[in-house]
């Protein structure tokens, strides 16, 4: 589904982010990319998102190769990704309900999808019960929980989670990670960043680990130790 073909990324000519990756993510895999702060992990997710260029290399999304896209045909791409980062971004003075609704409006969708489909997500992530509460009125865990159903409201192929418990405690991690996989179940790719040993083993799912800009190891069996 995604193939990183020999990607490096440069910096001002003197930082190396990311040296020769080579990497494939089936439809359906949930990947865990695992490593320090500084390694590598962020700019990997950016060279699939498009939101920045490698130096040399490609990135394709099965045969195409999402670099060589005219800017008017980025944002259609950008739709089959569903984006959760560490730090949730909601729109602070939006409800759980008007932030999803936000995502659906982006994309185009009906006021009766919108009606019907946001209060449905929002029992999924198991927030029924908060769907006028803005953001400040909902804890670190709601909050990303409200995060992940504006990420996959529209249904996209692909969800990209950079460090999405890194701002929680051990029992909302869980929590949230229980529902990556609930959403990986369902169908949907996951590839997701982190360097908590803890997050891996909750997953137990193919580990990709990346230290100084390259890939020093790929564990089908889940298993992390750099």
């Amino acid at each position: 589904m995604i193939y990183l073909e020999n990607i490096t990324k440069k910096y001002n000519d003197t930082t190396l982010a990311l040296d020769n990756v080579s990497f494939d993510v089936g439809r359906g895999e949930f990947l865990s990319i695992v490593g320090h702060s500084g390694a590598g992990k962020t700019t990997i997710l950016k060279m699939i998102t498009t939101e920045d260029r490698p130096t040399n290399g490609k990135v394709y999304f099965e045969s195409l190769d999402v670099h060589s896209l005219k800017t008017r045909d980025i944002p259609g791409y950008r739709r089959k990704i569903g984006v959760i980062f560490q730090d949730n971004r909601l729109i602070p003075n939006k409800t759980a309900y008007e932030n999803i609704a936000f995502a659906m409006e982006a994309a185009g969708r009906t006021d009766h999808e919108i009606l019907s489909d946001v209060p449905e997500i929002l029992d999924l992530v198991g927030l029924d019960d908060k769907l006028w509460n803005f953001p400040h009125e909902l804890s670190g865990g709601e909050r990303q929980r409200v995060a992940i159903a504006r990420a996959v409201i529209n249904q996209p192929e692909i969800i990209i989670a950079d460090e999405p418990t890194g701002n929680l405690d051990p029992v909302n991690t869980m929590d949230i990670i229980n529902l990556f996989k609930k959403i990986n179940e369902m169908g949907t790719t996951v590839i997701l960043t982190t360097h908590n040993k803890n997050v891996i083993d909750l997953i137990g799912k193919r580990v990709l680990t990346v230290d100084k800009g390259r890939i020093i190891r790929d564990d089908k069996n889940g298993k992390y130790s750099i």
